[in-house]
């Protein structure tokens, strides 16, 4: 397939989990991709991890000048932009009454201002350049779906989903799309540390009707079709891509998590 030859992604978040999932389709389907994560390792050795067609830059998806820096970078080293992927995202669990001011930052900062800058910036790009483009943001399940210690992980994720859609309102007689996609439960570094509990992974698998987490790749795939000109009448959408997860509701954590 070659639906991205000749075209430039920014992926945030793109040397693990979900995101590299993306940058290794958009590779494998023709693309450039410059790749975006706190970790400095994992960016160094990007070339060696995803080949030529990718370069990346320690970014820090809450800060302004950061992620500035990010898109000129993209563009000084690809010479365009066609596609912004926000998949930087992380969670500090707690109930309401005992989380701190610092985690509630955290997860806002982190899933929906990290969202927010790069649809911004990515916005402003396609304006100044006068050209059509694509964003899509990686919300969450929990966007639709609260679960117990997650009041600010779902928060945010529901705020991606607002912002993606009143992206799209104000974006889309310039040819720019914006949309997002809601992952349930899926293999990733990020849950494996909560999956790993005893019992947890049961009390999920019961609650999934197709009875397995997503791969990456699965989650990959959808937003590889919203960033392609297949989806070019596609806008403002939420693709909620979870097994059938959102008819039977979310597992109590209680008895795992305290």
């Amino acid at each position: 397939m070659s639906r991205f030859d000749s075209t430039v992604a920014i992926v945030t978040g793109g040397v693990s989990g979900i995101g590299a999932a993306i940058t290794r389709r958009l590779v494998d389907e023709g693309a450039q991709v410059f790749v975006a994560d706190v970790n400095a390792d994992a960016i160094a050795a990007v070339p060696d991890t995803f080949g030529p067609q990718v370069a990346g830059l320690r970014t820090d998806v809450t800060s302004e000048a950061d992620m500035e820096a990010l898109f000129a970078a993209a563009v000084e080293r690809f010479g365009r932009l066609d596609a912004v992927y926000n998949v930087a995202g992380g969670s500090r669990p707690g109930r309401v009454v005992d989380m701190s001011l610092a985690d509630w930052d955290f997860n806002i900062h982190l899933n929906l201002t990290g969202a927010f800058l790069g649809t911004k910036l990515g916005a402003k790009h396609f304006l100044a350049e006068k050209q059509a483009g694509s964003i899509v943001n990686i919300a969450s399940l929990n966007s639709q779906v609260p679960m117990h210690f997650g009041s600010g992980y779902a928060t945010a994720k529901a705020g991606v989903v607002m912002l993606t859609r009143n992206a799209a309102l104000e974006l889309a007689g310039d040819g720019i799309r914006v949309n997002a996609v809601s992952p349930g439960l899926v293999s990733t570094p990020l849950t494996g540390g909560l999956t790993a509990m005893p019992g947890v992974i049961d009390a999920f698998l019961d609650r999934i009707p197709q009875g397995r987490p997503a791969e990456p790749d699965e989650i990959a795939a959808v937003a590889l079709f919203l960033g392609s000109t297949d989806a070019s009448y596609v806008n403002g959408e939420n693709i909620v891509v979870d097994g059938a997860w959102n008819t039977s509701g979310y597992p109590d954590l209680r008895p795992f998590l305290g």
